[in-house]
């Protein structure tokens, strides 16, 4: 009998999210040919189904209700219950965000599943799969497998490359009900205020544009910002900004803020302490421009550019502006 996973779909404002594609590679690679279904929640679900089939998902079920709009831990962990026990998987996939995070040890210590979080490589072995984590923030990795068992992990964003789309795939396409009873929910979302403009999601942008205390003030990350908008790049910051004041901690990168992987990571101003670095290290290409030669940024940087970031960075985008066609 082949294998099944269950993938549960991360949207975030109505759109999916891009780890929900990397999820479903991740559940190609689990099972090779056994089927994929991907459970999406929310309003407007269906607009979805075309690119998740596209990208490898054999069965889709969609629960369309707006109570799934807004992210509410009760709300999730009860629905994810009842998908569970509609679908009867053998592996569960989703993604290692703000609602992976939350929700997914709920549900494993609920149903006594193993669970692998955060993982940034999966492997097969003949029948055994081995997945590959993180562990010390980053200074090391470690490669584990399930006892026999569902198995459970979370995919850490732009880690798992994506299969190859096909168009001319199908899948079923089912409507799923998911009663929940308002008086189990001990929260509900009344209104939603963002602190942080709209823009590239920090977890999962390609090129992130980072800067710490050496901007000097807020108005220190507009050039920061300039050349985020040239390289269609997410802006972000140390915590080291971030207690200064020069920008909100929705753009913290660190052990204590997000952790990123890009495939471009651009530190302008950060001298590389311990926590930011744990937040960052996973880059594929770091570029550091410090004006101090001995700052600790440069001893995991790719490529090192010693200078005052308000003098290098404004030549930089200047001439990424004549390189690339507008983002």
């Amino acid at each position: 009998m082949s294998k099944k996973v269950l993938v549960f779909a991360d949207r975030k404002e109505g759109q999916l999210r891009q780890v929900t594609l990397e999820s479903i590679s991740a559940a190609r690679t689990i099972v090779d040919d056994g089927e994929v279904t991907v459970a999406l929640l929310g309003s407007d679900a269906r607009k979805e189904t075309d690119t998740l089939t596209h990208h490898g998902a054999d069965r889709v079920l969609l629960v369309e209700d707006s109570q799934f709009d807004s992210y509410i831990t009760d709300a999730y962990f009860l629905a994810w219950q009842q998908v569970i026990d509609q679908v009867k998987p053998d592996f569960i996939v989703t993604g290692h965000t703000t609602v992976g995070k939350d929700v997914s040890p709920r549900i494993a210590a609920h149903f006594s599943f193993g669970l692998i979080s955060d993982c940034i490589a999966i492997e097969r072995n003949g029948d055994e799969v081995i997945y590959t984590r993180p562990i010390y923030a980053g200074k090391a990795f470690v490669k584990k497998s399930f006892r026999p068992g569902v198995q459970f992990v979370t995919i850490r964003p732009n880690n798992i490359p994506l299969i190859s789309v096909d168009p001319s795939r199908s899948a079923q396409i089912e409507e799923l009900t998911v009663p929940i009873k308002h008086d189990l929910l001990r929260t509900i979302v009344t209104n939603v205020v963002k602190k942080a403009a709209t823009g590239i999601d920090l977890s999962e942008a390609r090129i992130v544009v980072s800067g710490g205390r050496g901007v000097k003030s807020a108005e220190g990350f507009q050039p920061l910002q300039e050349l985020a908008d040239v390289l269609n790049a997410a802006v972000g910051a140390s915590r080291g900004a971030c207690d200064a004041g020069y920008c909100d901690y929705a753009l913290q990168i660190g052990q204590t803020g997000k952790v990123v992987t890009p495939d471009l990571y651009i530190a302008c101003g950060i001298s590389g302490a311990i926590q930011h670095v744990a937040g960052m290290s996973s880059s594929k290409v770091i570029v550091a421009i410090n004006k101090d030669p001995d700052a600790p940024i440069f001893q995991i940087a790719d490529y090192g550019i010693v200078g005052d970031l308000f003098e290098v960075v404004p030549l930089l985008t200047k001439e990424l502006k004549k390189l690339l066609p507008p983002a």
